[in-house]
């Protein structure tokens, strides 16, 4: 390389007809330059820094941050760094890592701990021993020679196995805490439907799924790795420093100056680094945020692709996947900017300054050594084992020269390996402060995501809504802040009765379906639900499940006596039987003393036999793309006879089912003593109902007996006038018996 610079520098010489002097100086001034320009570039703009490529954090900041306090406080507050609320967090996450004093963690980092002391020891011993190795070299003694170097292969079989311990325990609490953080996410995740209302209900996680995975491994893997980065240099730095001292005492040289030097020149690079260092944890977030988008709009593709392919919409979707990964792109292109130049100025201090430091502070014992190089006689500062061997000092009377070659030699390499293996020590300390940073940008959003689900257990949500409705008809919901108040109360009922009182249909959204519906329901009265599209149909039974809160009124339901068909049956990851029995497991079937003869039954009844004869119950395949749309809804009932609740939530689950065997089914549900309440289109199913709830889309409503064959006879009516040509009275009857009928126009 220098001699390429020398030749560039000739030939401009040659071209500009300048002198090579000033040409060079010129080069070196114009490196300088720009590279405390980059270096001061991150101080100088860092408030501006804030609010590049991050629209998220400044709606954060904007929405849900408008508390008292100055902005900057607000701010500082927001991005995730080395803070207090960043030690909170991590003393929660922690809490969950380590349960306790004696769990199996604490014995991991304990042995941990062990390996990397032993370590350290080793590093001193075999400096020392290379130290005695170039000694014997430069005395031209082979014996010693060879018996220092038969030590340092032995030695290299406890240190190689030393090494493996670290690694692999490193792994081992990695992989601990991994799982300790997951088990309480999986707890936190599937409490109270938590995995439901966090998605629908409240708008705080953004690629919740990414958070359950990546995030959680990075935080494990990262404490893991960054407790032998912490404690290993901690362990190097002592013992070296009391190494070091027995060094330059036996060299009678003075103990304070070095150390002074080196602890100065630490101090001063920490600041400048502390000043200049960018915001690792933000960019560390943002990354992750960008990373869980572009994973987001990559499983929407997978999720919908027969939609998409019907549609031809590769085009669309091809583009906002470019352009998710373009944002990616982009902002790692900002991170790796941004790191080029920390990284050169934390080498160049670490590397070059701390080396010339050390070769300083290494000479000053053989350069500035108090008297005339007697034989040391003063005893150690603190006595380590593995630095006792000195040789020299046995062999030289005491009051002769202590000087020779081969000792300072001695002394030379030694205290050179142990002070780099002092500074490597100090630098990945002050290295670790960037590792610790980027840990609080992982720390915040595992941390947030626990808070979120805590509180979504609880029925605490918190969403952006586009528009406040307070006030629809009678009813006016109550506002905390930008929350809305569910004051409605759910009482769990003893005579298997639904009952609603004055309980007002609303979206999560706050949009107001229906500002106060009272139904009265008891078991055997089987309810027809019928109005336009929404009007709050799929809406009153999400209520009814408990999955909407209630903003108003009461509502009586029995308690786990509801299940819940859609239009689109979900198919569980398992066998044939699993498709069944779910959510029951095969231990709750046994429990439940149902046979696989009794399974059979079943899908008898619903006209599902030819799967069994042709998979068998314990066949595990791909169901969902396996049955079609009929056998899906098929199988979907097949479960309600299964479980045999007391109430069936029926929203257009048979629409894809011939009309006979849709008859049949409902018939033999109503012989199982199961309550139906169907949204449905169908007037074949109109006469398994008793009663009908009508909605006419404007918030009023109508629940009243049904009377199947009037029903009809309206049905027929609006058929044969659909027919004629459409004149005024047709029209106005038409719109009559829309209204009786409670359908669209």
């Amino acid at each position: 390389m220098p001699t390429v610079v020398s030749k560039f520098l000739s030939k401009s010489e040659t071209a500009l007809n300048l002198n090579r002097r000033a040409l060079s100086g010129a080069v070196v001034a114009a490196a300088l330059f720009a590279y405390t320009y980059k270096v001061a570039y991150p101080l100088l703009t860092r408030k501006n820094d804030v609010n590049i490529n991050n629209n998220l954090v400044r709606r954060t900041i904007q929405n849900g941050l408008k508390g008292n306090g100055p902005k900057r406080h607000r701010l500082r507050n927001t991005i995730p760094a080395l803070n207090l609320q960043f030690i909170l967090q991590f003393i929660k996450l922690a809490r969950i890592m380590i349960p306790s004093v004696f769990c199996a963690e604490i014995g991991l980092l304990g042995g941990h701990t062990t390996f990397l002391f032993l370590r350290t020891f080793l590093s001193i011993y075999v400096a020392n021993l290379e130290g005695a190795i170039v000694k014997y070299i430069v005395r031209k003694e082979p014996k010693n020679f060879i018996k220092q170097l038969m030590k340092w292969f032995a030695v290299a079989i406890p240190a190689t196995f030393i090494n493996s311990m670290i690694k692999f325990l490193e792994s081992k609490i990695a992989l601990s805490f991994r799982t300790r953080l997951v088990e309480h996410s999986y707890q936190l995740y599937f409490k109270n439907q938590s995995y439901y209302r966090v998605t629908v209900l409240d708008g705080r996680l953004d690629n919740c799924a990414q958070r359950l995975t990546d995030d959680i491994e990075t935080v494990a893997s990262t404490v893991s790795h960054l407790y032998g980065q912490i404690t290993k240099p901690m362990f190097d730095i002592l013992l070296m420093a009391i190494a070091l001292a027995n060094l330059v005492k036996s060299r009678n040289a003075n103990l304070i100056t070095g150390p002074a030097i080196i602890s100065g020149v630490v101090i001063f690079s920490a600041l400048v680094l502390r000043l200049v260092s960018p915001r690792f944890g933000q960019l560390v977030a943002q990354e992750a945020e960008k990373k869980g988008y572009l994973r987001h709009v990559h499983s929407r593709i997978v999720s919908n692709a027969e939609e998409i392919a019907f549609y031809g919409g590769h085009k669309v979707e091809q583009s906002q996947l470019r352009s998710a990964f373009r944002i990616l792109a982009q902002h790692m292109e900002h991170m790796f900017g941004v790191k080029l130049w920390f990284v050169m100025l934390e080498q160049f201090l670490m590397k070059y300054v701390w080396s010339g430091t050390g070769m300083i502070v290494v000479s000053l014992p053989i350069l500035l050594a108090s008297g005339p190089g007697k034989a040391p006689t003063a005893k150690k500062l603190i006595n380590l084992p593995i630095l006792s061997e000195e040789p020299a000092v046995a062999t030289v009377a005491e009051g002769e020269v202590y000087d020779s070659v081969s000792e300072r030699t001695h002394y030379f390499t030694t205290a050179k390996n142990l002070l780099i293996t002092g500074s490597n020590a100090v630098e990945r300390l002050m290295s670790s402060y960037k590792d610790i940073v980027e840990l609080a940008g992982h720390t915040a959003r595992v941390a947030n995501m626990f808070t979120v689900l805590e509180e979504a257990s609880q029925g605490i949500y918190h969403k952006t809504l586009v528009e406040k409705k307070e006030k629809c008809g009678d009813f006016e919901i109550e506002f905390k802040g930008d929350q809305p108040l569910a004051k409605g109360k759910l009482i769990v009922s003893s005579t298997n009765e639904i009952i609603l009182k004055n309980v007002p249909i609303v979206t999560p959204n706050c949009d107001v379906v229906c500002p106060s519906l009272s139904v009265e329901l008891k078991p055997g009265q089987h309810l027809l639900i019928t109005g336009p599209n929404g009007c709050g149909k799929s809406s009153l039974f999400r209520i009814l499940s408990g999955l909407w809160p209630i903003y108003g009124g009461e509502l009586h339901t029995p308690k786990n006596s509801m299940f819940y068909i859609p239009q689109r049956p979900y198919m569980v990851i398992g066998n044939l039987r699993d498709q069944i029995i779910y959510p029951d497991t095969a231990t709750d079937m046994i429990n439940k003393q149902v046979t696989e003869d009794d399974l059979r039954k079943i899908m008898r009844l619903v006209h599902l036999e030819h799967i069994v004869e042709r998979d068998t119950f314990h066949q595990v395949k791909d169901w969902t793309d396996i049955l079609s749309g009929g056998e899906k809804q098929r199988m979907a009932i097949a479960r309600l006879f299964y479980h045999k609740p007391k109430y069936a939530l029926l929203d257009e689950c048979t629409s894809a089912v011939s009309i006979d065997v849709e008859s049949f089914i409902y018939q033999t549900a109503i012989d199982m003593g199961i309550t139906l309440l169907t949204i449905t289109h169908r007037p074949t199913l109109w006469k398994f109902h008793t009663h009908i709830l009508q909605f006419d889309g404007t918030g009023a409503w109508k629940f009243e007996e049904l009377n199947a064959n009037n029903r009809l006879t309206l049905k027929k009516e609006k058929e044969e006038l659909m027919k004629k040509k459409s004149t005024q009275e047709t029209i106005q009857r038409l719109n009559e018996l829309n209204k009786l009928l409670g359908e669209d126009h």
